[in-house]
């Protein structure tokens, strides 16, 4: 047993930027819970990871990297990212320099910590991120999955991580399959054969992954992987307040502030506390710890065959799961691998015959392009696959030429951070980029007030629908957002929106109909004044004329002026200068002078 005593670190942030839960909690709210768990005495922040720059791109709202830089402004904690080896956040495997610009961004934006791992294992995946990481100065932690099912693999890649200049080793285990006793067993076998420190990254419903972080601690690992109370037992992670208290009462305590977590609990708690047990439900729950499988690639399959209405099919199709992870190797179903294992299942099940047809990542995978896969590949796969490889396929491994999509890209990609951003995700990056551009010119952008493209085409079309007929007013109400287009009178100009995300914004507080009120059209930063140290744009009982600059919000680097559309006195304040806001929170509220303000 180690003589040093364990410190946690904080994934909350991480799992509140992904699917599912993306979008929960406004990021203003997000930006509170980060200063709180900078205080609370955590080894680091991981922050960002594949799942939260796919979430950010496929939401079109806000740059992955601006996030890791607002956060970065408000904690002193290091920040830390998970890469996914050659594959980094996306879903391909990406070349040498590839990966050096992208590590050399992460680390301007703020990046201490990388924890990187191989979806396969295979050690010699890590080695180009590997260099990139030392080089830019930051800190190298390897991951190693557990779940493959192959001991000596895993053994074997602890051995070698030292020469890529790995500072610590992580055992990785994302499927709940580790038990407390071998949890105990391999922290203590991987530190042996590897010489460097080992630490924890366990799920699993049950209390099985608090087991594992338990045992593992009492046999030497340095740190263990944890989040907030409400995360942990919605996502199915280890309670940092659990697993504080009992470490503690192991005499191997954390340091952790507890009071600090608990106050952070209380925050996430506010926007998902009312959901019993979501978003996995417990009968997708069990169906994961029955077949051993990621619980989040389980629910995804669920829901991809209620949409095809063969929900009844659930059983099937993880049985096929198994199958074709034997066939392909045995890999660890982390992230994109699971993904993949699980698309080719879910088809041959759908389709009544197996591998008739075939997913292109499969075929990348049996081919060996993502690496070597833990077991041997089933050679009926393997003389499929070679029936179906032809030479066009083979162009799919060219690397990224990114100074060609520079020039492709010029005037949507401004800087290195949104070009790896167009490589990595293409169509869904450019969205995301026009959306940002159009807060730059002035435009209104539903996106950048926190609406989806597909949100905000449908309120696009609503306005359409108001503007070419008589309709005075028409709402829809559909996942938890309701919007409501209005036609206004001739004076007010074009129609007017209100998007209500009802899920982020608290239960309205009784309001003075008398007042006009003035909220906020974006995520941003509320500024009083138009540089520090001059005066304020208006001050409480200032009396306003329309078109006259009530304040600044700043988003993403940019300085959008909130004007008042009507003559009227400031009759209320309610954001001090400098605090974050989130989309659709009360500004200001004015009295008009001609009279209250038209509903």
């Amino acid at each position: 047993m180690s003589s040093g005593m364990p410190r946690l670190v904080d994934t909350t942030i991480r799992v509140l930027s992904q699917e599912p839960l993306a979008g929960r909690i406004p990021t203003a709210d997000l930006l509170r819970l980060a200063e709180l768990l900078d205080g609370a005495g955590f080894a680091y922040l991981e922050v960002s990871g594949g799942g939260v720059f796919d979430s950010a791109v496929r939401r079109g709202v806000e740059s992955p990297w601006e996030r890791i830089r607002a956060l970065k402004a408000r904690t002193s904690t290091p920040l830390a990212l998970a890469l996914r080896g050659r594959f980094l956040v996306g879903s391909r495997p990406v070349g040498r320099d590839f990966a050096r610009r992208f590590v050399a961004c992460a680390a301007q934006s703020g990046i201490d910590v990388f924890r990187l791992h191989d979806p396969l294992n295979d050690v010699d995946n890590l080695r180009e991120a590997a260099e990139a990481i030392v080089a830019a100065g930051t800190e190298f932690e390897a991951g190693l999955l557990y779940g493959s099912g192959r001991h000596e693999a895993v053994v074997e890649a602890a051995r070698r991580l030292p020469e890529l200049g790995a500072a610590r080793i992580l055992l990785n285990d994302p499927a709940g399959l580790l038990q407390p006793h071998r949890a105990s067993e391999l922290v203590a076998e991987l530190r042996d054969v590897s010489g460097l420190p080992v630490g924890l990254y366990a799920q699993g419903a049950a209390g099985n992954a608090l087991a594992a972080a338990i045992e593992a601690a009492r046999a030497g690992a340095d740190v263990v992987a944890a989040t907030v109370y409400p995360v942990a037992l919605t996502m199915h992670r280890v309670s940092a307040e659990a697993a504080a208290q009992a470490l503690a009462g192991l005499g191997l305590s954390t340091g952790l502030d507890l009071d600090l977590v608990w106050a952070a609990a209380d925050l996430v708690d506010e926007h998902i506390g009312d959901e019993p047990v979501a978003p996995v439900p417990p009968r997708i729950a069990v169906r994961a710890a029955q077949q051993k499988l990621p619980v989040g690639l389980v629910a995804a399959l669920e829901q991809q065959l209620r949409s095809q209405a063969a929900g009844d099919r659930l059983d099937e199709v993880l049985a096929e799961v198994m199958r074709v992870r034997d066939e392909v190797g045995s890999p660890p179903l982390a992230a994109p691998i699971g993904q993949i294992v699980a698309s080719q299942a879910l088809i041959n099940v759908l389709a009544a015959n197996r591998y008739v047809t075939m997913v292109d990542e499969l075929r990348d995978l049996v081919e060996g392009r993502f690496g070597r896969t833990p077991g041997r590949i089933d050679p009926a796969l393997q003389r499929a696959v070679e029936l179906r490889t032809d030479e066009s396929a083979l162009d799919n491994d060219a690397p990224v030429e990114l100074e060609a999509l520079r020039r492709e890209a010029a005037g949507l990609a401004s800087s290195e951070e949104e070009l790896l951003l167009i490589a990595l995700f293409g169509e869904e990056a450019e969205a995301l980029l026009r959306s940002i551009r159009e807060r730059s010119g002035g435009e209104e952008s539903l996106a950048a007030s926190g609406v989806d493209q597909v949100r905000a085409e449908r309120i696009r079309e609503l306005v359409r629908i108001v503007q070419e007929t008589g309709i005075g007013e028409i709402s829809i109400e559909e996942d938890g957002m309701r919007v409501s287009v209005r036609r206004q009178p001739e004076h007010t100009g074009a129609a007017a929106l209100a998007p209500v995300p009802e899920a982020e914004l608290p239960p309205a507080a009784p309001r003075d109909d008398t007042l006009f009120r003035v909220e906020s059209p974006m995520v941003g930063v509320f500024y009083r004044a138009p540089s520090p140290g001059a005066a304020s744009f208006v001050e409480e009982g200032d009396a306003v004329a329309p078109g006259q600059t009530l304040c600044i919000l700043e988003a993403m680097k940019l300085m959008n002026e909130v004007k008042a559309e009507i003559e009227a006195v400031v009759r209320r304040v309610h954001v001090g200068n400098a605090e974050p806001v989130e989309y659709g929170q009360l500004l200001f509220e004015l009295e008009p002078v001609s009279g209250p303000p038209l509903l």
